[in-house]
């Protein structure tokens, strides 16, 4: 290994769908010298497109990983999947960098996904540097899309480096400062950006003022310039042609001379057993702390654990633990990645990336350490939307429950955005994802890969019952069977909490008039109750029971009686305090072309969508923004189709929950009496 720490670069390329992220990511793989040819997208023959799914579609679903060995340093890059569809692999690989090089399409400007990414990885505190592509497009705007993006995300986005002779060069403006452009003045620009750097750091502000420009050190305007990154003080923009090749090799220069390294980024958010924030230091002697991120099913590999190294140095034979485990896994193979192509290694180091192979252990997230001074230490976890579109499913062949179990846990791992959810009450296995084409395609992925076909139809809706008042509740239960008998006897109150605030149990009880040893068992069958619904059988949420008075036999009192007891009392409580059911409000982003917006807000406006606002967007787009009841978008994207001629896209994720209308919880209520007075 010829590089340290201090020489790795770590960035993720984000953005949205369409912008060339795929082709940026060849580009710089070509012109870091590490593939001989250029693949391309509709060829199928990119690095990181490796996915049949991925070839047919010609788009990222995956995030893909390779190493660049530039000048001194070591560049990390991520490619990854613009489709908010398929979010949950990209915002994971924001867990493993420094930096996210957002890509703007240059034709299109600033578009949904731009938005998204660029909040995302502020809210991490990650460096941002935005990446103009295709700026070879007739009729791009470059100067005035600068603008769009100073107005969008401030004043601190400035251009580090200019595109001149019609875009087919870039010229550096941070080290440079003459030379003809084609959107402003070279000189203008650097002083602009130089000032914009100077200011923030107080000994290279002097050290400008007192000698002038040309006496700062190169290691100076590297300091300032990350400092302004980890600050959010500066934004750089930069421009490329990843099709020609224009400004590939000046990103991979800003990334060598000025993109933080893994030891000058802000600190990782690790946190402790108690949730108490705990620092890692880049520092290969130390203790091995490293965090996965990704998981790879791979057929011939077996299943591959990717992560990025924090703290200490991993080797090939180490012994590592995974979370809190008391056994410790050997490391027998140690991996680099370069999208499919994995390449032995001997050690990893803090920053660097990389994988093991075979742990069947090891999952999503895990944090992997060698001593257990480090255990119950964890990551503090990425916001990942909540999967809200939903198929009950079942084997389309008799005999393959067992593997279709399998299959769907082996996708979930990859995914922290595909969930499997299994409804006991109903027998029904549901998957639930980001959109109907996520799971199409992890659908299509399960046939492929593990030769299991499915048939799916609509779920259940994820309602929940909750309580609008205040209400007190009894039950005595006594049997008696010629024997020893049973006897519990229960008083308890319950009362609505906050909304998302979930269960509270309390004990009131005095004068030990319940014994101690009983109230776990009350607990449990009230916790029974809550499963199983009082309304309309769905999970009872938000709601505390405070048991405080009741009866024992000292002889006839078992566990059995008081779990029995204290689940009907509190269903006699529940029937008192106006029980309620709830549904899950999600909200609604539409982007459509202008044309569409009458047919679009009065299309939500009849599924009792409250329209918050719109947005405009280059191009002629409108997003049109909503609250909507998830039950009522059950056949959206059909008539979103219809509706645009297939051009509107939106994307939905869990707000909150609020009470039905009365008729729909009447409807709901009617429907799960008949199957009560079955049992």
């Amino acid at each position: 290994m010829s590089y340290t720490t201090e020489n790795i670069r770590n960035i993720a390329l984000a953005g949205h769908a369409g912008v060339g992220k795929t082709t940026l990511f060849e580009a710089l793989l070509h012109t870091g010298g590490v593939i001989q040819n250029q693949g391309s997208v509709e060829r199928g023959s990119t690095q990181s497109d490796t996915d049949e799914q991925e070839k047919a579609r010609r788009h990222s679903i995956d995030t893909a990983i390779a190493g660049i060995p530039f000048d001194k340093s070591h560049i990390n890059l991520i490619d990854t999947a613009g489709y908010a569809d398929f979010r949950g692999p990209t915002l994971s690989a924001f867990a493993a960098v420094e930096t996210v090089a957002i890509v703007i399409n240059a034709a299109n400007g600033i578009e949904y996904g731009t938005r998204r990414m660029m909040e995302r990885a502020a809210e991490r505190k990650l460096a941002r540097v935005l990446v103009i592509n295709k700026i070879d497009t007739e009729g791009a705007r470059l100067a005035g899309l600068v603008d769009a993006l100073r107005e969008e995300f401030g004043t601190q986005c400035l251009p580090v480096n200019l595109p001149a002779d019609g875009g087919k060069q870039v010229l550096d403006c941070f080290f440079h400062s003459e030379g003809a452009t084609d959107i402003s003045s070279l000189t203008e620009a650097h002083q602009r950006i130089l000032d914009q750097v100077v200011e923030i750091n107080e000994t290279v502000m002097g050290h400008y003022l007192d000698s002038g420009e040309g006496e700062l050190s190169p290691q100076e305007l590297h300091d300032a310039f990350e400092q302004c990154l980890r600050e959010g003080h500066l934004v750089p923009i930069c421009f490329v042609s990843a099709r020609t090749g224009a400004g590939i090799k000046e990103f991979l220069e800003l990334a060598d001379r000025l993109l933080p390294n893994p030891a000058e980024g802000n600190p990782p958010p690790f946190l402790n057993g108690d949730g108490e924030e705990i620092t890692v230091n880049a520092d290969p002697s130390q203790h091995v702390i490293a965090d996965v991120f990704k998981i790879v099913n791979d057929p011939f590999v077996g299943k591959l654990g990717v992560f990025r190294v924090w703290q200490g140095t991993v080797r090939r034979d180490t012994q590592l633990f995974i979370d809190d485990t008391k056994k410790p896994f050997k490391v027998g193979h140690l991996f680099r990645l370069r999208g499919k192509t994995h390449e032995e290694i001997d050690q990893a180091i803090p920053g660097d990336i990389a994988a093991v192979a075979k742990v069947e252990e090891i999952h999503f997230d895990a944090v992997l350490h060698d001593s257990h001074d480090e255990d119950r230490i964890h990551l503090a976890p990425v916001r990942f939307p909540q999967p809200m579109f939903g198929l009950a499913l079942e084997p389309k062949h008799k005999g393959q429950e067992q593997k279709l179990s399998q299959a769907i846990g082996r996708l979930a791992e990859e995914d922290p955005c595909f969930r499997l959810e299994h409804h006991k009450e109903l027998n029904e296995t549901v998957v639930r994802g980001l959109s109907d084409l996520h799971l199409k395609i992890m659908l299509e992925r399960m046939k492929d890969r593990y030769s299991v076909e499915v048939t799916t139809h609509p779920p259940r809706i994820a309602y929940r019952e909750t309580v609008a008042g205040r209400a007190e509740g009894h039950h005595r239960h006594k049997k008696q069977t010629g024997g020893a008998g049973q006897f519990g006897e229960v008083f308890l109150r319950v009362e609505p909490l906050d909304r998302g605030a979930g269960f509270e149990f309390v004990d009131a009880v005095k004068g030990g008039v319940i014994p101690g040893q009983f109230l776990p068992a009350i607990e449990k069958g009230v916790r029974q109750a809550l499963e199983a619904g009082a309304v309309a059988g769905y999970p009872i949420q938000d709601v505390r029971v405070t048991v405080y008075d009741g009866k024992y036999h000292p002889v006839d009192s078992k566990e059995v009686a008081f779990i029995s007891a204290g689940k009907k009392a509190f269903l006699d409580a529940v029937g008192k305090a106006r029980p309620v059911v709830l549904e899950p409000i999600v909200d609604v982003e539409v982007a459509i072309p202008e044309a569409n917006v009458g047919d679009v807000t009065g299309g939500l406006a009849g599924k009792r969508a409250r329209i918050m606002g719109t947005d405009s967007l280059r191009g002629g787009e409108i997003v049109i923004k909503a609250q909507a009841p998830l039950a009522e978008l059950t056949d959206y994207p059909t008539e979103l189709k219809a509706m645009t001629g297939g051009r509107g896209r939106y994307s939905l994720d869990l707000s909150h929950y609020e009470p039905v209308p009365a008729p729909v919880q009447k409807q709901l209520s009617e429907a799960w009496k008949p199957h009560v007075d079955d049992d």
